[in-house]
Order: structure tokens, then sequence, then C-alpha cells
């Protein structure tokens, strides 16, 4: 384990705060540093259970009726659009998300027809719509609170900025953050959360790798939780993800050959420093730095490979 997501979808201030203490204490114990991950909710729709989806949240959720905390999806569904309703996205095989299509709009109630068996246990719940941008900001008023206030105070590492659609999005949440003070250095990552990704995922993977940026795969094998076996799309996930981690030689080769010329000094000290590592399995790679520039340009360097070197700074004050 190297960082600690703190899921803000789920539990308040309090609990995420007591988590962080236990996390401190054994960072005291084991000696091992850990980055701290702020995961936002984002723009949720909150849910209770089926088909008849409303924003008239005064009425109670029945077996044909569900409320939601958003007004404008009348508007922005149409007949044949598809809306899935779980804990997590849907990824066809699990029996906790309830795949749905549109078949009515009733004023500002959508009627859907259900297409798979489910349960929902639970008064908390996710809406997507596939393939629809819904008009509601990535970066909530209750992220921005939870940011100023709780990710403020502790100073996290990482944002995981739940149901990034774009470049503005990070931007925007750049630009929040700068405004921070101690946050102006916090890393975004940017959490792409659709039913689409699979479609993509090989090369937004290989993009990230070329820019050297981190990318992470997650639940590539949740319905092995009631499954024996896997679906195709999460054997894709898991081959995809082994293949940059065991061939970090090659997949840096191809990279040094697209970045090109020319470098700056920083840089081809750094990429220098990196592939003397590789070739003689360095262990640990250690860096001296005064404005943490040049570790920032290792650790770039680094993530080009997939490299599981930790990098030990000594900063000259």
């Amino acid at each position: 384990m190297s960082v600690a997501r703190f899921d803000f979808s789920w539990g308040d201030a309090e609990y995420h705060q007591e988590t962080l203490e236990n996390l401190k204490a054994a960072i005291k114990n084991s000696e091992k540093l850990y980055a701290v991950m702020l995961d936002t909710g984002g723009p949720e729709l909150q849910v209770a259970t089926l088909v008849v989806l409303t924003p008239d949240q005064d009425k109670e959720a029945v077996s044909n009726l569900l409320p939601i905390n958003f007004c404008g999806l009348s508007e922005s569904v149409k007949n044949g659009d598809t809306i899935f309703i779980g804990q997590y996205l849907f990824t066809g095989r699990e029996t906790t998300s309830v795949w749905l299509e549109v078949t009515e709009v009733k004023g500002e109630d959508v009627v859907c027809l259900i297409k798979n068996s489910a349960t929902l246990d639970g008064p908390l719940y996710t809406l997507h719509v596939s393939k629809i941008r819904i008009d509601l900001p990535t970066l909530t008023d209750k992220d921005k609170k939870v940011i100023s206030s709780w990710a403020f105070r502790n100073k996290i590492d990482i944002l995981s900025l739940s149901y990034t659609r774009d470049a503005e999005d990070v931007r925007r949440a750049r630009e929040f953050l700068s405004k921070l003070g101690n946050l102006n250095q916090t890393h975004i990552y940017a959490k792409i959360e659709n039913v689409e990704v699979f479609l993509f995922q090989k090369t937004a993977v290989h993009k990230c790798n070329m820019a050297g940026k981190p990318s992470v795969v997650t639940r590539a094998v949740d319905s092995m939780t009631d499954n024996l076996r896997p679906t195709r799309a999460e054997a894709t996930d898991v081959a995809n993800t082994a293949e940059k981690v065991y061939n970090q030689d090659v997949y840096f080769k191809r990279t040094v050959k697209h970045v090109g010329e020319p470098m700056s000094h920083l840089e081809s000290i750094a990429s220098s420093a990196v592939r003397a590592g590789i070739k003689v399995k360095a262990s640990v790679i250690i860096c001296f730095t005064s404005s943490g520039r040049a570790a920032r340009w290792v650790g770039l360097s680094l993530s080009h490979t997939h490299s599981l070197s930790p990098i030990i700074i000594f900063a000259m004050l």
C-alpha cells in the first residue's frame, strides 16, 4: 500500500478524521510513508429504489417510484437512453446495479424499463446516464466545503476528482485548490466514470504514459465477488495493467522515442538516472534537491516505466 483513499461519498468528516489518525499511527509504527487521497463525491444523484424517476423528494420511495436529487433529468434524456443505478458503476455482471432504458418523459418524471434483475439494498445510490452530459458541476458545493475544511486541515497529497468529464473540470479544480495555500501542490487525479471507458482504455493509459502521468484501473475484478470467472472486459483490464507493469523496460524505450528532443538539462539528468537505475536493478533512487523540481522529474521519469523503485529525497535548505 502506498496511498490511502478517503471516499467522501460515504461517511462524514469526523469518521474520516478518525481513520486518518489511525493511518498516522500506522505510519509512525511502520516507519513507512503513505499519500492521502481525497475522493470527492462529485455530482452523484441519490436514489432510494425503482422505475419512475422523479425529482420530488417529498414522495416516499416505493416499488415503482424512485426519488432523485436532480430536477433536470427529464430535460437531459430522451426515449431509448440508458440509465444505470447502483452503489458503483454498472459492470454488466453484478446483481446490485439496475440497468434502465428510458421509455417516456412525463413532465419532470422519467419512466424507465428495467433491463436486468438486481437488488438495491440501502438508502444511497449513484445514477449514471450513458452518453448524456448532466448539467451539474463536477466539484460540488459539498466537495468544496470538505476540501476547504478537512482536506486543508490535513494537507492532502491527492484529490481524486469524481466524474471528470473534460480538461476544464480539472482546470476548475486546480483553480480552486490554488486559492487554498497549502493545497496548491496537491495532485489531481481525473476519475473517469462512465460505461464507455473500456472502449478507449488502452489509448487513455498509453497517453498517460507518454505524458508521464500515473493511471489507475479500479474494480478490475469486481464481479468475482459473486462469480467464479471474470467478464471479458475485466480480463482485458487486468491484462492491460499487467502488460505495462511487466514490460517496464519496453515501455520506457517507447516513451523515450516518443518524447524526443529537446530535453531540459534537469529532465535529461533525471531520465538518465532512472534509465541507469533500471539497468542495474536499483532498489532505491536518492535525489538531492533544493526546490523539489529534480525529485518531480525523477518521479515523472519513473512513472513512464511503472517502476516501483522508491525515491529518497534530501532537501537542501
